[in-house]
């Protein structure tokens, strides 16, 4: 599905491979500018994620990319250098983020398919393939969840969403087209990078959907019964982790919204690929706390009093499974409490993303 001009979204192609470096766009100044950060290394391409360059569905598409020019450099290298040169760039894009799970799969990825070479030409060739065959399988999933949200969700329903969906977001709009369905949004501004003002609005009007913008403090007003915007049909967001016993990590918010959406019979869907095989619960996932002065200010401009000095963000939150209705995967819609039983059944792999239906 493309815009009403015949181009795809700008958010849909935000990371490229372009001679031999990665361009990566940077979403703290989009839409007011569009401005791509370039990153020559793993090291680069890492620290583009952890300043926020790129987030979301971003650092798994940066992670491959930056294995793949990782590969490209180390062609001249013996075997085991090139080895040694792929793990340390695996690991430095992998811890990055702490809480955003979608670098770990990306490198893990790359770095099982590159085992197996016989010599360095061939653990190029081997790095390449899977680093775009990973990004290729990413998006063909995302398409297959957002299938599956389409099915919960009944023609013309208005949907709340907070933060930056990025592929699922597209992808759900695009499955809902070809179901026939068509969606209202309300989107939170998402403090302190307004992600929902700027991006997510924002390509939700560029795909010709209809979306009303609300400040983060409005989402339990929006939700209860008779608001003027209402009524809220489902609640809809990404989840950057979920563990085994269904608790949901998501953008910080995302805890107060699905509390009032349990409070008014709102339904709660948390998109994710997979659950987390190795967090069994939420004790186990990290969340990430960043600089508190990002608090202070709003995109660079100082907001808050100058007589103030101390803050709190931390950027995720942890939604426990009883206000979760539904955790959505490529694979299917699971009660929450289920997940880790249903995805156990089914064969885990690797860092908790389960093979397409393709591959197995």
């Amino acid at each position: 599905m493309t815009t009403s001009s015949g181009t795809p979204p700008v958010l849909d192609d935000s990371v490229r491979v372009e001679g031999g470096v990665v361009r990566i766009l940077d979403r703290r100044a989009f839409p007011e500018r569009v401005e791509w950060v370039t990153a020559h290394d793993a090291e680069e391409v890492a620290a583009a994620i952890a300043t926020m360059v790129t987030q979301s569905s971003g650092p798994l598409f940066a992670a491959y990319a930056g294995m793949e020019i990782t590969a490209l450099q180390v062609a001249g290298l013996e075997l085991g250098a090139a080895h040694n040169r792929m793990r340390i760039a695996g690991h430095t894009l992998e811890t990055a983020r702490p809480t955003n799970n979608h670098p770990r799969e990306a490198v893990h990825g790359v770095l099982g398919a590159i085992a197996p070479a016989v010599d360095t030409a061939e653990l190029v060739a081997l790095a390449i393939e899977a680093a775009r065959a990973g990004a290729l399988s990413y998006r063909a999933r995302s398409h297959r969840l957002g299938a599956e949200t389409v099915a919960l969700l009944p023609d013309g329903a208005r949907i709340l969403t907070h933060c930056w969906m990025d592929t699922y977001l597209i992808e759900l709009v695009r499955a809902g087209r070809l179901a026939g369905k068509r969606f209202d949004w309300v989107a939170t501004e998402t403090r302190p990078y307004l992600q929902g003002a700027r991006l997510t609005a924002h390509t939700l009007a560029e795909l010709g959907e209809h979306v009303t913008l609300i400040t983060d403090g409005m989402g339990a007003a929006a939700l209860a019964p008779g608001s003027r915007i209402g009524p809220i049909d489902a609640l809809v967001t990404a989840a950057d982790r979920v563990s085994l016993d269904g608790s949901v990590v998501n953008k910080v918010g995302t805890l107060g919204l699905a509390v009032a959406a349990s409070a008014f019979d709102v339904p709660f869907y948390a998109l994710v690929q997979a659950p987390d095989a190795e967090a069994p619960t939420a004790a186990d996932i990290v969340v990430e706390e960043r600089d508190p002065s990002e608090v202070l200010h709003t995109l660079g401009r100082r907001t808050a009093s100058s007589l103030l000095t101390d803050a709190w963000y931390p950027a995720f939150d942890v939604t426990p499974a009883r206000f979760v209705t539904k955790i959505v995967t490529d694979r299917g819609a699971f009660d929450p409490a289920r997940i880790g039983e249903a995805y156990a059944a089914a064969g885990m792999h690797g860092a908790g993303m389960l093979e397409p239906e393709a591959a197995r």
